[in-house]
């Protein structure tokens, strides 16, 4: 068909950035229902016929076109909502907050009634109001366009919003929640920088060294070779899962160990050192990993380049920041507003996660090293008092987040052909525990400690893994089924470590003293 006659500049579809001809179909098919949502809400005379002759040249056009620009008003590619439709989105939000913190609530106070980590019940309670259970709090995919969504259908109920703007509306919630839950994870790695003792790993010395270095390497490398050998996983997707099972989750092992009173026990020291630097290499494994993603490809060269700039920015940035300790103590001393030791922290904490994002690292290695930094303060103790109000408002929505974009449905053993991802899904969690244990096992010069018991301390994923799984979800290395597989994991191995490790303690009494009295 013709287009009307004026200035020409070409905008080819062919160069979105996507990486397949059926990515680039989805891009045309975006902009054919920005186009829609603009026939619907005309802003000009002339938008809503320019419009329609677009539409139907991208209905009629059998591969992928260059499109006149010209056509489009710069506010195309600016904003998909109708100025009028705004409050709706707002509306959209809030509901899904409400149901974000209701859930979380429910979810981890049960969970904390019957002795488990909270932060399991939000994303169990995450899969419940997902895709999985209530299509309550649903995302934008391929299949889902918003009419599915149990929020946006009682958008709809409550207020006057017309079927086509549904999906703008739709797509710009979901937007505002992923962002929210970013900013949920980046906090989360900051509070756990700032509850992590570098002192400490210091002070357990070589075991914790040991058990972390054993129990990040044996279980990456057993769990990459063998979704690669086994089960023919593609080699970025294989090496993110391997990645997943490295992390340990030190708040869920402390908690159990106080609970246990072996906390100042040698094991219990050098379960948190080891913890603590599991932390440390893991969040360099996922920037590295996270890296490869975004390429693509695996090459050795960009392998050693990404971990030594992970390792040399975490290294930097914290010889760098403890040097500059006392400049932001007195810069805080000097403040005289509300919140000047939090608003200042976070200033802090986002600077290094901007700058680790923009030089292709993952943000939350910035954050982390915020909080290892901070952690040397004297205001350490004042400074997580005040960030747990903040975490207590944005990590529940990464933690439902996660859980309501999981699909466990993949892993159905109704449906034959989710068969392979149950047998993925236990392959892992095979993996994942025996590649700690044989951690504890690398022990030495502790003769009479409890081995068995160091190992199943490092075996719950929790908060940790999650990251490892929501990154990998994000950046599309991770199918639909080998992330529910990881996601299987990490909720298993979360369940099971408490009572094994009570098991392990009570079977063979730990060794009271400290580290430094054993050695």
């Amino acid at each position: 068909m013709a287009f009307p006659e004026r200035t020409s500049y070409l905008l080819p579809v062919a160069s979105c950035p996507v990486a397949s001809h059926s990515k680039a179909a989805d891009c045309l098919r975006s902009l054919k229902l920005v186009l829609l949502c603009n026939k619907v809400y005309p802003t000009q005379p002339t938008d809503d016929m320019h419009a329609e002759l677009l539409v139907n040249s991208l209905n009629s056009v059998g591969s992928i076109p260059s499109v006149p620009f010209s056509l489009l008003p710069p506010y195309f590619f600016f904003a998909t909502v109708a100025a009028t439709d705004t409050p709706l989105v707002l509306a959209a939000v809030l509901l899904s907050l409400v149901v974000i913190y209701v859930s979380s609530k429910i979810g981890g106070e049960l969970c904390a009634r019957i002795n488990l980590p909270p932060v399991l019940g939000e994303l169990v309670a995450g899969v419940v109001v997902g895709v999985s259970v209530f299509d309550i709090l649903v995302f934008p995919s391929a299949t889902e366009d918003g009419s599915g969504s149990l929020i946006m259908t009682l958008l709809k109920l409550t207020s006057t919003i017309s079927p086509e703007a549904v999906t703008s509306i739709f797509e710009a919630q979901s937007e505002v929640i992923s962002v929210l839950a970013e900013l949920g994870v980046i906090i989360l790695l900051f509070e756990i920088g700032l509850e992590s003792d570098l002192k400490e790993l210091l002070r357990v010395g070589p075991q914790a060294t040991v058990v972390a270095v054993v129990g990040v390497t044996v279980p990456f490398a057993l769990g990459t070779a063998g979704l690669i050998l086994l089960f023919h996983t593609p080699v970025v997707p294989a090496i993110f899962a391997g990645a997943a099972l490295t992390a340990t989750s030190i708040g869920i092992t402390a908690k159990v160990l106080v609970e246990i009173q072996q906390l100042t026990s040698r094991e219990g020291q050098i379960i948190i050192g080891a913890a603590v630097l599991d932390d440390v290499l893991g969040i360099i494994v996922l920037a590295v990993v996270a890296s490869l993603a975004r390429e693509g490809t695996v090459e050795i060269g960009k392998v050693i380049y990404l971990i030594v700039s992970a390792a040399t920015f975490l290294v930097g940035s914290i010889w760098l920041g403890r040097l500059l300790i006392p400049v932001f103590e007195t810069v805080v001393d000097g403040l005289k507003t509300r919140g000047q030791l939090l608003i200042s922290a976070l200033i802090f904490a986002f600077t290094l996660a901007y700058i680790a994002n923009v030089i292709q690292l993952e943000a939350i290695l910035g954050s982390f090293a915020a909080g290892l930094i901070l952690a040397e303060s004297q205001r350490r103790r004042e400074l997580e008092e005040q960030i747990i109000p903040i975490a207590d408002m944005f990590v529940p929505i990464f933690f439902i987040v996660v859980g309501a974009r999981t699909d466990v449905s993949v892993l159905s053993p109704f449906v034959p052909e989710n068969r392979e991802g149950l047998i993925v899904a236990s392959f892992l969690l095979i993996v994942a525990i025996l590649g700690k244990v044989v951690a504890g096992l690398a022990v030495f010069g502790q003769p009479g400690i409890n081995r068995l018991a160091i190992g199943i301390g490092m075996v719950p994923r929790g908060e940790v893994g999650l990251v490892f799984a929501a990154v990998g979800s994000a950046s599309g290395a991770l199918s639909k089924s080998l992330n529910a597989a990881i996601i299987v994991m990490v909720i298993l191995t979360t369940f099971l470590a408490p009572p094994f490790l009570r098991i392990a303690f009570a079977k063979k009494p730990a060794t009271a003293e400290g580290i430094e009295e054993g050695e």
